[in-house]
């Protein structure tokens, strides 16, 4: 890490707070721009950089982690003509890492978890990653019948008739094939055909393309499966979805039973046992990127054989058993032409430089972040100088560095090259938008707006929060339509809390001012935007929860609440009964029943019940919600189970030393055949599994009358060899 770059331990948790809400509003922005809309701005390598300094501080302050964190996220919802496909199995991210260290680290972890010394017995296989579109390709009695995108990891677009041109992708598998077989690879464009469709594309005299990954995306959702055709695009097998029957036992040799069946599979892909050969072929297949005829960024490590990749299992968005080895960072010089302050929903003040474009590795970078004022100052969080105390001024030329574990950022400034009309900046006292003062309390880096409910950037982030893709995602309520209602002076225009989205069309109907009549509106968008507005009026109840926006209640935990209670209800009712220690001092005092179960929901703790609780004790926010339940009706949750699981929909607790699996591992095992895991015990647990030590938890098991196995019993419950 640059010596000019704070690092992560170093943060304050101030700092910390600032940082989280510029890489969460900067990573949705770029997931949006990626996804959706095929225009990235910034390169793989950047992304990635959000991404792992984005995690690095939450891994150190785990209560900071946002509603919106980027860690719950793969990639967005879909969205645009295409119709949605629920994957049959999640398609999810790869965690990924920078360095050798980092690469001995995973394996290592892998080591860990199953419990095993590193004697080099697990085998990984390594090949390179693909800078393409991820694809999901299913089989149904060896026929092709439907193709999807990623999408949101969950549901994708359905690209079937776009996915049947490409010549690559057989629509027929060979004779004794699974019933059902889903191939899941990359789509990419070939740089040799890249370049002579950009060739052909300027002596037509039309617009060329920035790069291969997008104008593969951008070709694969055309509306005219002829248009994608005439792409060429190419593919890479390289996992799978849903098989009903495992025709070999490795990663290795699936991928080569895909070539057998007609799927190009990547030659340099190898399998090793070694950290030191991962790590070789890592550095042969950098030496030979620029002689490919594909873009790749860089290299994936998987455990090759498949009951340790079961056994592993998964986090909330990556699996334990695989990563990505990216390429190494960049930098490169350009001029600070401003400095302009965003306020986020918090009211913190962030400031964002801007600068003249520049490329890095093919990309074109306009911004980066400056942390905080201070940041900009050249002090770092204990007051120790940072880049030798040299502070950061408009007009300087500036270094811009993308590295493994930071985000995109200036991190030193040419000083001989300091314009003479260069000032030292002057953070602002009071709220670019509301004018009000900026405070910094004492101990903060970050300085936040005291306007409150009048400032309208808070409350307008808060509105395009609820209505964005992961939560009520209304089309047509963007980052302009938003604004301009929020901003409305007609009150029949007027939108300032989630109700008054519902209840818009009503008091139009009643207005003189017709939206259609407006600029920027027509009958046709207003039909739209209205017809969409009432679609959401029965929403899934995780997107609900989410779209609330309470702290620390991203997608993921909002999922977690919304299977845990199934109902709106249930989980109002449990919330507001629920009451937390009084004295966090006194250990004999740890709440009432309906606190302990919200508590040891997994995953959610003490940090995000708190705010759950408090959200609900708050009379403004019951308020906002008795008005908004009155226009919208949350769906009871529908949870997806394990089909004959004997445990499946079951709360497990899981008690006392574990003898022939880690604790990871045992919860991995339960939640993958459909178990809820709790940490404590109650009248709702279904079932104890203890080991040897068993204290408390097995004696109110016993009280309850909750039926206790030992391991031997779990592993035959659920049908797997111990």
């Amino acid at each position: 890490m640059p010596t000019n770059q704070k690092p992560v331990s170093e943060l304050s948790e101030a700092e910390a707070v600032e940082e989280l809400a510029f890489l969460a509003g900067e990573l949705a922005r770029h997931d949006a721009l990626y996804y959706a809309k095929d225009a990235p701005e910034i390169s793989d390598a950047e992304y990635d950089a959000l991404r792992q300094r984005n995690n690095a501080i939450e891994a150190r302050f785990p209560a900071l982690i946002r509603p919106d964190s980027p860690s719950r996220k793969v990639g967005t919802a879909p969205s645009g003509p295409f119709a949605p496909i629920v994957h049959s199995r999640p398609m999810l991210s790869l965690d990924n890492v920078f360095s050798d260290e980092d690469v001995r680290d995973f394996v290592a972890s892998v080591y860990r978890f199953l419990g095993k010394l590193p004697d080099s017995s697990i085998a990984f296989t390594a090949e390179p990653k693909i800078d393409g579109l991820s694809m999901s390709l299913r089989y149904e009695r060896g026929r092709l019948v439907s193709a999807a995108t990623r999408g949101d990891g969950t549901t994708g677009e359905n690209v079937t008739a776009n996915i049947r041109t490409i010549k690559e992708i057989p629509n027929e598998l060979p004779a004794g094939v699974p019933e059902v077989v889903e191939i899941r690879g990359e789509v990419y464009m070939a740089k040799s055909d890249f370049l002579a469709l950009n060739t052909q594309m300027a002596a037509e005299g039309k617009q060329t393309y920035v790069n291969p990954r997008n104008t593969a995306s951008g070709s694969l959702r055309q509306l005219d499966p002829k248009v994608t055709a005439s792409r060429k695009l190419r593919f890479f097998a390289y996992a799978w979805g849903e098989m009903s029957a495992m025709p070999v036992d490795t990663q290795l040799g699936m991928v080569e039973l895909f070539g057998a069946w007609g799927f190009p599979v990547n030659p340099l892909m190898k399998r090793f046992c070694t950290v030191e050969e991962l790590l070789e072929h890592y550095h042969q297949i950098e030496r030979l990127r620029p002689d490919l005829d594909y873009d790749i960024d860089g290299v994936v490590y998987k455990v090759d054989r498949l009951d340790l990749q079961t056994r592993l299992g998964f986090r909330s968005r990556s699996p334990r058993w695989a990563t990505a080895h990216k390429f190494a960072a960049e930098q490169a010089f350009t001029r600070l032409t401003g400095i302009d302050i965003q306020v986020g929903r918090t009211g913190a003040l962030t400031p964002v430089a801007r600068l003249e474009p520049i490329t890095v590795g093919g990309v074109v970078v306009t911004n980066a972040t400056l942390h905080n004022e201070d940041y900009i100052k050249g002090i770092g969080s204990g007051g120790q100088p940072i880049r030798e105390g040299r502070d950061i001024r408009v007009g300087d030329m500036v270094i811009v560095q993308r590295a493994g574990d930071v985000i995109p950022q200036i991190v030193d400034v040419v000083m001989d090259q300091r314009p003479a009309s260069a000032v030292p900046y002057e953070f602002p006292h009071r709220c670019p938008v509301c004018d009000s003062h900026a405070v910094r309390e004492e101990g903060e880096a970050v300085r936040r707006c005291t306007g409150g409910l009048i400032c309208s950037a808070q409350a307008v982030e808060r509105i395009r929060h609820f209505v964005s893709r992961n939560a009520f995602d209304i089309e047509g309520l963007g980052e302009k339509q938003v604004e301009f209602f929020f901003n409305a002076e007609d009150p029949a225009l007027r939108v300032r809390s989630p109700a008054d989205i519902f209840t818009l069309k009503e008091r139009q109907s009643r207005s003189l001012t017709k939206l259609e009549n407006i600029d920027g509106f027509g009958a046709v968008s207003v039909k739209k935007l209205f017809d969409a507005i009432d679609e959401r009026r029965n929403i899934a109840l995780s997107r609900f929860l989410f779209g609330l926006g309470i702290r620390h209640v991203g997608e993921v935990n909002a999922k977690r609440l919304a299977r845990a209670y199934g109902s709106y209800e249930a989980f109002e009712r449990a919330v507001r009964e629920a009451k937390p220690p009084q004295d966090p001092a006194d250990r004999t005092d740890k709440g009432n029943e309906a606190w302990l179960e919200l508590n040891d929901i997994e995953g959610i703790g003490r940090i995000v019940a708190e705010a759950v609780v408090d959200f609900y004790n708050e009379p403004h926010n019951l308020e906002v919600l008795d008005a908004l339940l009155k226009e919208v009706t949350p769906l009871d949750e529908e949870v997806r189970v394990a089909s004959g699981s004997p445990v499946a929909g079951k709360t497990v607790v899981f008690t006392g030393s574990l003898e022939k699996m880690s604790r990871d591992e045992a919860k991995a095992m339960a939640e993958r055949y459909g178990a809820k895991v709790s940490g404590s015990v109650s009248k709702k647990t279904d079932l104890v599994v203890a080991g040897p030590g068993a204290g408390s938890k097995l004696a109110k098991a016993q009280e309850f009358g909750v039926e206790v196995i030992d391991e031997d019993g779990w592993f035959a419950l659920v049908g797997e060899k111990a």
